[in-house]
């Protein structure tokens, strides 16, 4: 059999667990090597999952850096049939993660390869926005530099509009607040902008207005984790 390599979801928040389905438990217990974006933050949520879990009877590798050592390491334990489990920082492996690097190799060796069902920020505050749900794109972080982050606010409200779709992006939790300002500022005033903060915990919040209205209501956002959307219509 060829190794098999699961992709586990983990909360979006430290402590919790409900949002995740109880299969979850029973593919760490398959799992003898762990690759995770950060071994104490992984540690502690799997010994939440399970509390009887001895943590060094397994093998821990920290791929927050896809090495050529942890690229060695992988396909080791793939070419071994290990079964292996991926572990993101929050949310699922693979997406806006450094997992994807490992998955790709894990297809490229012919792995079992078996996404499990977990949070996806992404996915929740796209699903809570009340914006396009059928054509959208995630385009990450935008540009730190000031004129390059104009420019990128322009050209994804331009092709909004033209297409019809929801864009989807991510800043640092300290530099949320400048970005709500700058997009209030640069975008046309009914282009709907939702910002979606702490899902998934209990200060949870969800909001969607055009830019004009976000100008008299200025929520908190210093180093929340947020999703910000935005969809320019036609």
């Amino acid at each position: 059999m060829p190794a098999t390599v699961y992709l586990i979801p983990t909360v979006l928040h430290e402590g919790q667990t409900a949002p995740l389905p109880a299969y979850i438990l029973d593919a760490v217990k398959a799992c003898s090597h762990f690759f995770v974006e950060q071994e104490r933050t992984a540690r502690r949520f799997l010994k939440l999952l399970w509390k009887e879990m001895v943590i060094d009877d397994y093998q821990w590798y920290n791929m927050q850096e896809v090495t050529p050592e942890l690229r060695n390491s992988f396909v080791q334990a793939l070419r071994a049939n290990k079964t292996i489990g991926i572990i993101s920082e929050a949310g699922c492996p693979g997406i806006a993660d450094p997992g994807q690097v490992l998955v790709q190799i894990a297809q490229e060796q012919g792995a079992i390869v078996k996404p499990l069902v977990g949070p996806s920020s992404i996915l929740l505050a796209l699903m809570g926005s009340g914006m396009n749900g059928q054509r959208f794109q995630f385009v990450g972080y935008l540009p730190i530099e000031a004129s390059a982050r104009l420019q990128a606010i322009k050209a994804l409200e331009a092709e909004s509009r033209q297409k019809d779709c929801t864009q989807i992006f991510i800043e640092t939790p300290y530099r949320n607040n400048p970005l709500l300002e700058t997009l209030t500022k640069t975008c046309q005033p009914q282009t709907r902008i939702c910002v979606a903060v702490d899902l998934t915990a209990p200060t949870e919040s969800i909001i969607t207005l055009a830019a004009k209205d976000w100008k008299q209501k200025k929520p908190e956002l210093h180093k929340r984790p947020a999703i910000f959307l935005l969809h320019a219509g036609k």
